[in-house]
């Protein structure tokens, strides 16, 4: 007979298996599934990538002749539709398992509780909500494209202790030391995209790739209303969108999105948002600079802040990392719901919510 204590292990072990897929599994969502018979583990798995088989049926092949009669931990609910792979809930059947954990239902509406109800109909004993908060974490980009068919927006942001990202020269090289750059490479490797503006290309020329850290690379999106961008930024080649109104013919190696504007003449965030969900971009990485932190702040867009601070200051003449945003009064304020601050090396991250 298992215990609470048991139960929240084995989906905490899901859990971390699922979360060895971040970065590969776009646009489908992090899954671990662990199968236990008699007090010991028979099978685990994860998904590891689009078009590859799903967690349930890695844990289910592992257990091979033993899953019959076993019970299931999966931190989402089983699939009932065809795709790349066959339904999940058919394998936990023919498998022979008895019961299922399940720390989440997947609000895909293809899925949706159809999985649960399958498989309660089919006579096994499925119990949800077992860690559903840290599993709803993992996957909070999942659930958003899945739900609203737009991207989760990040915003990571480096600013000295008085809130500067750059000098009067523009100087921002570096204000946070190797340690925080090695965890935003991880952070870009988690991620479909990285979004700048021009005004970043143009000063600071970057890469924009993971160099630091093992993983892919994701796309690179520059903001360039006018399509200025000079015809050797670093960024360009392979993977490279540029977002722009403009309706000037250039060879520039990269992928243009012609798009609206806005009120200001500049490139419509709500449709580049919309575009970039349309092509399967399930979460960006805005990375800059102040025109493009004020725009999606302003606009509310931003749905989850890493801000690192650095060890220092730059007082009056130091460019800050927002512009207006129109507000006059207290009350009109953005809120921050803080989840998280610790030191990286000699910087401090935190991690917050905006209160929208």
């Amino acid at each position: 007979m298992m215990t609470e204590k048991d139960i929240l292990s084995y989906m905490r072990y899901a859990l971390v298996l699922a979360r060895r897929g971040l970065g590969t599994t776009s646009p489908n969502p992090m899954v671990g599934a662990v199968l236990v018979k008699n007090g010991k583990i028979i099978g685990k798995g994860f998904h590891k990538r689009k078009g590859e088989p799903h967690a349930e049926y890695m844990a289910i092949k592992e257990a091979d002749d033993k899953a019959g009669g076993a019970t299931l931990f999966v931190t989402l609910e089983p699939c009932v539709h065809y795709g790349a792979t066959s339904p999940c809930v058919d394998e936990i059947m023919k498998a022979g398992i008895k019961k299922v954990y399940l720390a989440t239902v997947d609000p895909n509406p293809i899925v949706n509780g159809r999985g649960v109800k399958r498989l309660i109909e089919e006579g096994l004993d499925v119990e949800i909500g077992i860690c559903e908060t840290e599993a709803r974490l993992l996957n909070e980009t999942y659930i958003k494209f899945i739900t609203t068919r737009k991207p989760f927006i990040f915003m990571k942001v480096a600013i000295t202790l008085d809130g500067k990202i750059a000098t009067h020269k523009s100087e921002s090289r570096w204000i946070t030391d190797k340690k925080a750059r090695i965890y935003v490479h991880r952070l870009r490797s988690s991620v479909d995209a990285i979004l700048v503006g021009l005004n970043t290309v143009i000063i600071d020329d970057p890469l924009l790739t993971t160099r630091f850290v093992k993983g892919k690379n994701p796309k690179r999106i520059v903001l360039d209303s006018n399509l200025c961008i000079p015809d050797d930024a670093k960024v360009l080649g392979n993977e490279c969108i540029v977002a722009t109104t403009s309706s000037k013919k250039r060879e520039l190696g990269a992928e243009l999105w012609k798009l609206g504007t806005d009120e200001n003449r500049r490139v419509d965030l709500r449709k580049l948002l919309k575009r970039a969900g349309d092509n399967n971009i399930t979460s960006i990485l805005v990375e800059g600079g102040k025109a493009v932190f004020t725009s999606f702040i302003k606009e509310r867009l931003v749905d989850k802040f890493y801000i690192f601070i650095g060890n220092k200051i730059f007082g009056e003449k130091g460019i800050s990392f927002l512009g207006d945003l129109g507000y006059e009064s207290l009350e009109d304020s953005i809120e921050l719901r803080y989840t998280n601050i610790r030191r990286i090396g000699r910087d401090l991250l935190i991690t917050a919510y905006p209160l929208f």
